[in-house]
């Protein structure tokens, strides 16, 4: 588990292994405060990632067959939850893809 507060996207980084690379790319729609911050800072966007949650507040890495089981049991608390990626095998980094741009860290 992973909250993201306080450590924003690449918070992750600090928990992986170095032959995990993370990709978040289904990740939830950005709050109308980061768009608002983004916009009145012209913060770059692969910034406002590194220093923001984005909306992201806890994110939970599991094995692919029980993440529908968390979602479900997320989702009976009126928890929004979803799969926004995956970890695959390669040099530690993450990659965020989003309707704004692809950014590796």
């Amino acid at each position: 588990m992973v909250h993201c507060t306080g450590g924003a996207q690449t918070k992750v980084l600090h928990f992986v292994n170095d032959n995990c690379k993370v990709v978040k790319d289904n990740m939830f729609p950005i709050p109308p405060l980061f768009k608002a911050i983004q916009e009145q800072s012209q913060t770059e966007w692969q910034e406002m990632y590194k220093v923001f949650n984005m909306g992201h507040r806890m994110e939970i890495y599991i094995a692919p067959e029980k993440a529908e089981k968390v979602i479900e049991i997320s989702k009976s608390f009126n928890i929004d939850a979803q799969i926004i990626g995956r970890i695959e095998e390669g040099e530690k980094s993450l990659t965020i893809q989003s309707e704004y741009g692809t950014f590796v860290y």
